[in-house]
């Protein structure tokens, strides 16, 4: 196990690097954080709080005891996604899990000091490792949230929704170990997520009752309550794509030889060596396994992005990296999550 000062210690750097992105939540129900480069950000460094906020949200990390980084990536469209997950036991990770909407109080724990006399509501949506909440210090919305506390909310006949909606109120999902919150407007119902933090709310997904995406590896016990997205080698934080920046694949590469799974580690290492010695494609055969042939294309997909010159690589790319059928899905922590089933993004 990681101890927590090694953890805080990388927390607090990524805190500090504009690039890095954030996501909190479970599967199906995420908030996300980011900031621009030049966004003003209150970044606080406490005993009790890693945090960093701007007037779009914040992200915030207390005791980390018990946590476990892991690292992991996934081959996504033509190109490939990374993520370090921030897990605890699943005999650990597990929230209030209440059913119905319901009024906990005044926000003592909010990221901002201006927030905490705002109420917190908990939404009732019974998942796994994260309290989905919404916060308001507004009369009018206050009112109309109590008047329908007791009840489910995606009920029939149940409008707190639209309400909520309407109000826009602060987003806060609470895990264990943080919380992420969300200051921006809710968009209409035909809208779009904004740029910078939101949440998604995706019943649909949820219902499945899983903790994270099918195509996200995670350790066996363990549960992903947050994400850390570094910065990409081959894209920007909106998805756009960039110039190669080796410094990132350098970074998130030490990231998976420290916090990755010491098998596809492993693997992906022989295939570096083997593309690098002029072997056959046939040296490293056709992985079996959902997230080694992941790893594998992964990697090829590294090297072609990189631009270097290697004989061969045309080769292994023709036999290691056509997609199949059951990898598809949801590569990314929350990529599945675009737009909510009742039709927009929180």
């Amino acid at each position: 196990m990681t101890a927590p000062d090694d953890i805080r210690a990388l927390l607090r750097a990524h805190l500090a690097d504009p690039a890095s992105q954030w996501n909190l939540g479970t599967f199906g129900a995420i908030a996300e954080f980011m900031r621009d480069s030049n966004e003003p950000v209150q970044l606080t460094d406490k005993t009790h709080l890693l945090a960093a906020t701007t007037a779009r949200g914040g992200i915030g990390f207390r005791n980390l005891t018990g946590v476990t980084p892991f690292a992991s990536e996934s081959a996504t469209g033509q190109g490939w996604s990374h993520r370090l997950a921030l897990c605890l036991p699943e005999t650990a990770c597990a929230m209030s899990r209440r059913t119905v909407l319901t009024e906990l109080g005044p926000d003592g724990d909010a990221l901002r000091e201006q927030d905490r006399e705002g109420l917190l509501f908990d939404m009732g949506l019974d998942t796994l490792q994260v309290d989905i909440c919404i916060r308001t210090s507004t009369p009018g919305p206050i009112a109309a949230l109590r008047a329908a506390c007791g009840r489910p909310l995606f009920e029939a006949g149940n409008t707190t929704m639209a309400a909520i909606v309407a109000a826009g109120p602060h987003r806060v999902f609470i895990t264990r170990f943080g919380r992420c919150e969300v200051y921006q407007p809710i968009p209409p119902a035909d809208g779009k997520s904004p740029e910078g933090p939101h949440t998604h709310v995706l019943p649909k997904l949820m219902r499945s009752g899983r903790t994270h995406a099918a195509t996200e590896l995670v350790p066996a016990g363990l549960v992903p309550c947050a994400h850390l997205v570094p910065a990409h080698p081959v894209k920007d934080a909106m998805g756009r794509p960039t110039p190669f920046y080796a410094t990132a694949q350098k970074q998130f590469q030490d990231l998976l030889m420290r916090y990755g799974d010491v098998e596809l580690v492993r693997l992906k290492e022989s295939v570096l060596a083997a593309i690098a010695a002029g072997a056959a494609p046939s040296t490293v055969p056709a992985p079996q396994d959902r997230f080694a042939r992941h790893a594998v294309r992964a990697t090829l997909r590294q090297l072609a992005a990189s631009g270097e010159r290697l004989p061969g690589l045309s080769a292994w790319i023709s036999a290691h990296d056509e997609r199949r059928v059951d990898d598809a899905g949801a590569d990314d922590p929350g990529a599945d999550d675009a737009a909510d089933a009742y039709g927009h993004a929180n």
